[in-house]
């Protein structure tokens, strides 16, 4: 191995911008797509622009139960002097209207009816009272298209509804089925392969025996997969042993689009990680170790066009470091749009330490007290699980920062 390929397999630790910006550099994500029905959509990411094809609504219709009128046959109207309209018929529902508004008149008609030509306002049912059989007295005036939607007013044909990027939620699939759009491009989720390793793992339907553990990583990070919007495809669990690991990143390279490796904690089995990650392509590791806490210990490469990522082992250290890196990753396979983080201001319960020169995730429990919103740290080492299940987010210490004080007030990103 050359004297290149040695020096880039030492553990040297970059800011975790840094990092990200150096992995990103040499990401080229490549988008499939694929058209689906717009009703089986949800949550998926738009891989085109969408236009209206068509005015919406493309017909006048009330916004209420009432009359359809003339505006200025109200004008003037109140309840000590009411303006007296005949009534010349109903507009059914789901139906034009086959009769006119004349001086004088109105029609019945419904939340959602279409209006006569002739009609430019809708009086509520609730201003109005029955005289005589064919009679109403209005009792308060209506301008010029109160209670009425007019044509285009939602949305104008060609305008811009959706754009590529776009995470669909579930009003966006009822706005594109209003107008018609029954199918819609979007992008193929990435396949993420998930390698879990370590002679002490076992699979979790099996009772650990003395120094066994069962497989947690796979199945948390298979479900941050999902939510990012990928494929998960777990790889199953491999012992340390170099030729296995190889012989497991070379099939997951063939079927995958990203390699996710949950490797165990100790200096020589990263080393060994890194090490068959540098062979399974070019430019191989470009990042091996973060200023982070947990996580510390992270791989990233890029091999032949293949993200890898390389996570430690310690279930809390995977997952904040999952969220940091590899979700956006599986976004830029996606071609999504950088949407908000979930987040809430609390202060803190209590004081917290750190060390200068690294940034330290801390989780926290959220606690609704008098005085409002508060974060209680929830303290332990990151192969503690539970850490994380009695969190409610987390919250960060910037490297330049030795802690932070009780009562300071931080963002707190929610676990989803």
């Amino acid at each position: 191995m050359s004297e290149q390929r040695d020096s880039k397999e030492l553990f040297q630790v970059m800011t975790p911008e840094d990092a990200w910006t150096t992995f990103r550099a040499h990401l080229h994500p490549h988008v499939r797509t694929e058209r689906v029905p717009t009703e089986e959509a949800l949550d998926r990411i738009l891989a085109e622009d969408t236009v209206a094809p068509h005015d919406l609504p493309f017909f006048r219709r009330s916004t209420v139960d009432g009359y359809a009128v003339a505006a200025e046959d109200t004008f003037g109207a109140s309840p000590g002097l009411p303006a007296f309209l005949t009534v010349v018929g109903e507009v059914p529902m789901g139906q034009r209207p086959e009769i006119d508004v004349g001086v004088g008149e109105a029609v019945l008609v419904h939340t959602g009816g279409m209006l006569p030509d002739s009609a430019d306002a809708v009086v509520m049912l609730e201003n109005v009272q029955q005289v005589g059989e064919n009679g109403i007295e209005v009792f308060q005036p209506v301008a010029p298209g109160e209670n009425v939607i007019q044509v285009g007013e939602d949305v104008r044909k060609g305008d811009p509804i959706l754009p590529r990027g776009h995470r669909l939620r579930p009003q966006d699939l009822g706005g594109l089925l209003a107008l018609g759009i029954v199918e819609v491009n979007v992008a193929v989720p990435p396949r993420v392969a998930i390698i879990s390793t370590g002679d002490e793992v076992i699979p979790p339907e099996r009772m650990p025996g003395p120094g066994q553990v069962r497989d947690i990583n796979s199945y948390t990070l298979s479900a941050l997969t999902l939510r990012a919007g990928g494929r998960p495809l777990r790889m199953g669990i491999v012992p340390d042993d170099a030729a296995a690991l190889r012989q497991v990143l070379r099939k997951a390279k063939a079927e995958a689009d990203i390699i996710v490796l949950s490797a165990g904690s100790s200096v020589s089995v990263r080393d060994m990680s890194a090490q068959e990650i540098e062979a399974l392509g070019e430019p191989g590791v470009l990042v091996h170790g973060v200023s982070q806490r947990p996580g510390k210990p992270t791989i990233l490469a890029v091999c032949d066009g293949t993200p890898v990522i390389g996570l430690p082992g310690n279930p809390v250290s995977a997952m904040v470091n999952f969220m940091r890196f590899i979700t956006p990753t599986i976004h830029l396979w996606l071609g999504k749009k950088e949407e908000r983080p979930c987040m809430v201001k609390a202060r803190l319960a209590r004081n917290v330490a750190s060390v200068a020169g690294r940034e330290d995730w801390i989780q926290v429990r959220l606690e609704e007290r008098e005085d409002g919103l508060w974060a209680v740290p929830v303290l332990g080492k990151s192969n503690l699980i539970y850490t994380l299940i009695r969190s409610d987010g987390m919250f960060l210490i910037p490297l330049d920062s030795n802690g932070m004080p009780e009562g300071t007030e931080v963002d707190v990103y929610l676990h989803r």
